[in-house]
């Protein structure tokens, strides 16, 4: 049989390749496919392209595992551990129960590995994509302390919040960029098709253009000679943002930026402090040491500014120091936030009142998301307003000047 070269896509997302023997890149696919890998492309020997060429191959359902996916897993994982059922037959019922062919996949892998003398928080370390590292974290807590259940529902409880955090902000920014993406579609429509209508008539009329009308016409002129310019812009700016954003300077400067940016800065530090309250909570409810529970929350917070101040708390508690102290230094944890560490940790209630102050800014960020809603409205409609309001002015003032020569010349005439 001849041997053919195959580059594929793990339940991950990760890509992999290598040779297979078959009679031909159909029965190759075929058997990716059951092996649970997305088919990318296919070669016969050494190069030779098979006649099933650059297949693509999907298992049915949905492979990205979602955080949804992960708090049915978590609620359904936890109910059946707490019934005492075993670690091997949950895993077999959960991967019944998903419709999620990724996830169903990486289950079957953790149930073979777990067969063979792997740990669960082993084996689900190896799929990152998927298990962050406060999920492992939480996973082996539980297995060391023989409540791997109740670790379970935590967690689900954890990941509902974080989803609803989530949520919350993206149905704020929803309404707001779905507008403005209809409005400049609209605009643009205007200024390349109806406006030079107008324009050309005014030419045949010799009617002296006003400045307005004359930058409008510019306008409409670049955008119809130039129009493929634009999404090449705002590609390429996208582009480079990103792999800006990608390095660690970038990165760094893009954080700081979020958290000083006028209106947005206070909403994403908000988010930042109630992620940090809830993942610390979590972890030490769940019996995480602070040292590794501090290093675990640093990696979720999504802002290298404020990973970089627990960065430093957790060298505090590590030289025997309080944790408040490089917090209150860092300027970034308002002053409640720290104040309550304190009383945390001179009372030996930390976890109580980090999830009082996790509920607290849970609250804060709903009212503020609400604000930026209602504050958002208003000015979208001047914006819009202003822009369509210019356009049609701009098109009127030739008309005016028309109408107002031709009244002059009937005057005259008639006197």
């Amino acid at each position: 049989m001849p041997a053919y070269t195959y580059v594929a896509k793990d339940a991950t997302g990760q890509v992999i390749s290598g040779t297979l023997d078959a009679a031909d890149d159909k029965t190759v696919a075929s058997r990716l496919m059951e092996m649970g890998y997305y088919v990318t492309s296919i070669s016969k020997g050494s190069g030779e392209k098979g006649t099933g060429m650059n297949i693509n191959i999907k298992l049915p359902g949905k492979r990205k595992v979602g955080l949804k996916d992960l708090v049915l897993f978590c609620r359904q994982f936890s109910t059946m551990i707490n019934a005492g059922v075993s670690l091997v037959r949950c895993l077999n019922i959960l991967q019944e129960q998903t419709s999620n062919a990724g996830l169903k996949q990486i289950l079957s892998n953790v149930q073979q590995e777990i067969e063979g003398g792997s740990t669960l928080s082993a084996s689900l370390a190896k799929y990152p994509k998927v298990f962050s590292g406060l999920f492992v974290g939480l996973i082996r807590a539980g297995e060391v302390g023989g409540v791997l259940d109740t670790t379970l529902d935590r967690l689900a409880g954890f990941l509902e919040k974080d989803l609803e955090l989530r949520r919350k902000i993206k149905g704020a920014m929803t309404y707001p960029a779905l507008v403005m993406s209809v409005a400049v579609i609209i605009v643009f429509f205007l200024i390349t098709f109806i406006v030079p209508k107008f324009m050309e008539m005014f030419k045949d009329m010799e009617i002296q253009m006003p400045a307005m009308t004359m930058m409008l016409m510019q306008l409409g002129d670049f955008s119809k000679k130039y129009w493929y310019a634009l999404p090449v812009v705002g590609g390429g700016g996208f582009f480079a943002f990103k792999q800006y954003t990608n390095t660690a300077s970038g990165r760094r400067q893009w954080d700081w930026v979020r958290l000083k940016f006028p209106v947005f800065g206070p909403l994403n530090q908000k988010v930042a402090m109630a992620r940090f309250s809830r993942t610390l909570n979590t972890l030490l409810v769940s019996g995480v040491p602070i040292l590794q529970a501090m290093e675990t929350v640093a990696g979720t917070l999504g802002n290298e500014i404020i990973s970089k101040a627990v960065t430093d708390a957790r060298v505090s508690i590590r030289e025997g120091e309080s944790i408040a102290t490089p917090l209150a230094e860092s300027k970034l944890f308002p002053p409640m936030v720290v104040q309550m560490i304190i009383v945390g940790e001179e009372t030996g209630a930390l976890d109580e009142l980090l999830a009082k102050i996790a509920d607290f800014y849970d609250d804060e960020v709903s009212v503020a998301v609400e604000g930026l809603t209602a504050a958002l409205e208003p000015l979208m409609i001047v914006f819009l307003g202003s822009v369509v309001g210019f356009i049609v002015i701009a098109m009127m003032m030739p008309m005016v000047s028309l109408i107002s020569g031709l009244s002059g010349g009937a005057d005259g005439g008639g006197g």
